[in-house]
């Protein structure tokens, strides 16, 4: 079984565990999201306005009991059980 874990708000979740978790922009399911590649906000060439801005960071927009978080990827972790 894969679970998609998720530091939010500096606990450690697992996203899984919410029926009503989705991920990224195509609202997927956690599994589904990271079966089906894993999408994630990370441009090759960024725009000029976005280099030295926190906008222009990588990210992943999920959708967590209730509310909406926009985290950098790192705060992902993948756990096969």
């Amino acid at each position: 079984m894969i679970k998609v874990y998720a530091c939010l708000i500096g606990k450690w979740v697992c996203l899984n565990d919410d029926p009503e978790c989705v991920v990224s922009d195509n609202h997927q399911k956690p599994y589904f999201w990271w079966e089906e590649g894993a999408p994630i906000y990370s441009p090759t060439i960024r725009d000029k306005e976005l280099e030295h801005s926190f906008y222009g960071l990588d990210y992943v927009n999920l959708h967590y009991k209730g509310k909406d978080y926009r985290i950098n990827p790192m705060f992902i972790q993948i756990v096969t059980e």
